[in-house]
């Protein structure tokens, strides 16, 4: 019997479905690898913002996480919010415990602003967790939160890249989506750097693009692709699920995470446009 890869996200709850575990579980099905998460903190959220958030004991978090590692085991690790230096602390020596790549997205603040990320757990995210990373997935916020370099520009994402790196993961992948123009990310080991580009996108609709990108590039390793052929496809995917972001509630929408499955089904149907990942 076919048993598909495992990938754990340890992050947590976005009582809303767009991002954070509830992103990270569907990403990882749509992409055929066995989703399992480690719950970190609950939130009340919604599409106009965070109304709330409920840290987790630390013996919780590692009782959930020794129990799947020690029955099922894991082939890949994506990390998401981490709202506390004990929990970054103490998810960090879990990682040292767990012989596979590891996706580290530093999330410090929701889309919409609100702080997921306190102030005295950085030091912990740059001196502990980080060096556990195959890959770091910062945006230009959490740039500035880990390294205080305020990026304005894409040749300014090199500097950033190397001050990432300066703190441990063997990659970092810089998403330089908030600047103007293509969405461009960097990705790089210090030696070796890829550009990824798509089209900017007239969609407002993109909560949850942070978690679903590093769940799918978790994804992508645990089925076996190098990082940079697994940033790329998870590149691809990412700028589907934009496009298929739609609206709920008052706010920002969620992308779409199950956009290839209908895609899939319209190209059954007459006169339909299988390359319009919306429908």
């Amino acid at each position: 019997m076919h048993i598909p890869p495992r990938v754990l996200t340890v992050a947590g709850s976005d009582s809303g479905g767009g991002a954070g575990i509830q992103a990270d579980l569907k990403t990882m099905l749509a992409l055929g690898v066995h989703g399992m998460s480690v719950l970190t903190a609950v939130t009340a959220q919604n599409s106009l913002g965070v109304q709330g958030a409920w840290e987790l004991p630390v013996e919780a978090v590692r009782a959930q996480y020794r129990s799947v590692v020690g029955d099922i085991g894991v082939t890949a690790v994506k990390t998401g919010m981490l709202s506390s230096a004990a929990l970054v602390e103490a998810v960090a020596e879990l990682l040292a415990e767990t012989a596979a790549p590891v996706v580290v997205d530093p999330v410090g603040v929701s889309k919409h602003g609100d702080p997921l990320l306190a102030a005295e757990a950085l030091d912990s995210v740059r001196t502990q967790l980080l060096p556990r990373a195959t890959v770091a997935t910062p945006n230009l916020d959490e740039v500035a939160q880990l390294t205080g370099l305020y990026v304005e520009s894409e040749d300014q994402m090199r500097r950033a890249a190397d001050a990432v790196l300066g703190y441990g993961p063997r990659w970092a992948l810089i998403k330089g989506g908030h600047l103007a123009g293509d969405a461009a990310d960097l990705l790089s080991d210090g030696t070796e750097e890829y550009w990824l580009r798509a089209p900017r996108l007239e969609n407002r609709h993109t909560h949850g693009t942070g978690c679903t990108l590093a769940s799918a590039i978790a994804s992508y390793l645990a089925i076996g692709h190098t990082v940079e052929r697994a940033v790329t496809a998870a590149k691809e995917y990412v700028t589907g699920a934009i496009a298929g972001g739609f609206p709920l509630g008052g706010g920002i929408g969620p992308v779409d995470h199950g956009w290839r499955f209908r895609t899939a089904a319209l190209s059954t149907v007459p006169g339909s446009d299988p390359a319009d990942p919306s429908g």
